[in-house]
């Protein structure tokens, strides 16, 4: 395969990853890179229709090995500027167990394997959740410390990360570790010339959000839409707008931010709740 100058890889495939690549996409290799063969595959023809440059790997994010294979590949064939991970599930979707391995390692391993081989002047962005910002009030400061600063090999293991637990609360731990660990990379990240920054979406309307909707937790869901103060669900093409910012020259000086794109929800929980309703509820 002949080198090319502008890559853009996004690591997961799904609705809000297609989107990001058919926004930042146009005159560049893109990169797509998922669990699944049937969603790659869907999402790249999908690309490839609209005149895309576009190449498939399948990556599990939960494996160094696999990641950094995929580092290498994609930084090998191109000049690789950005680069967007999207990848995670929700609690309908699996196990503590997995969403830790999947949302919180996988994230980890992520930044490490990029941050090693991205060029000077490029942009790594992930996706968080809002859950980071609503479950943070239940995370003390050790073990905060301990999810943006442990190996990745020591991450998983921590007397309130229970592998066997609550789904619910590992989603909640997992993107408040995937906030501070952005926010911890910082330094590292910026001795080489590379901007990280994290994405934090409210209800976005996408294949996660639909299974969701069709869990036990679908009514906490549409009841976060009706009381949001802009009372509706989000696209995948906004947070395509806003990654297409953080990851461009005009956020040339935005690093190690968190931009949560929920229509206020959060702010609005802050000062607007019941008197005694805490934040992780």
């Amino acid at each position: 395969m002949p080198f090319s100058r502008n890559g853009l890889l996004v690591i997961g495939a799904g609705g809000m990853g297609l989107a990001i690549a058919r926004r930042l996409g146009a005159g560049r290799r893109v990169f797509l890179a998922d669990y699944s063969k049937d969603t790659l595959e869907s999402a790249a023809n999908s690309l490839r229709d609209t005149g895309h440059d576009v190449e498939t790997q399948i990556v599990d994010v939960s494996s160094y090995e696999s990641v950094k294979k995929l580092a290498k590949h994609t930084t090998s064939t191109s000049t690789l500027n950005t680069v967007v991970n999207t990848a995670g599930i929700s609690p309908s979707m699996g196990t503590a167990r997995q969403i830790f391995e999947v949302d919180l390692l996988g994230t980890a391993n992520v930044i490490d394997a990029f941050l090693e081989v991205m060029p000077f002047g490029s942009s790594l962005t992930t996706v968080a959740s809002i859950a980071g910002a609503l479950y943070s009030s239940a995370i003390t400061a050790e073990l905060e410390q301990h999810l943006a600063t442990a190996p990745k090999d020591k991450l998983l293991h921590h007397a309130n990360i229970d592998l066997e637990g609550n789904a619910g609360v590992a989603y909640g731990i997992s993107k408040r570790g995937n906030i501070v660990r952005v926010q911890a990379s910082v330094k590292k990240a910026g001795t080489k010339g590379i901007r990280i920054n994290s994405i934090s979406p409210g209800v976005i309307t996408t294949a996660m959000i639909r299974s969701e909707l069709e869990s036990e937790a679908g009514e906490n869901v549409r009841q976060m839409v009706k009381t949001t103060p802009v009372p509706r669900a989000g696209s995948a093409d906004e947070i395509a707008s806003i990654v297409a910012f953080v990851s461009g020259p005009e956020a040339s000086f935005v690093n190690g931010a968190d931009f949560r794109i929920d229509g206020g929800y959060v702010a609005s929980t802050r000062f607007n709740a019941p008197a005694g309703a805490s934040e992780a509820t």
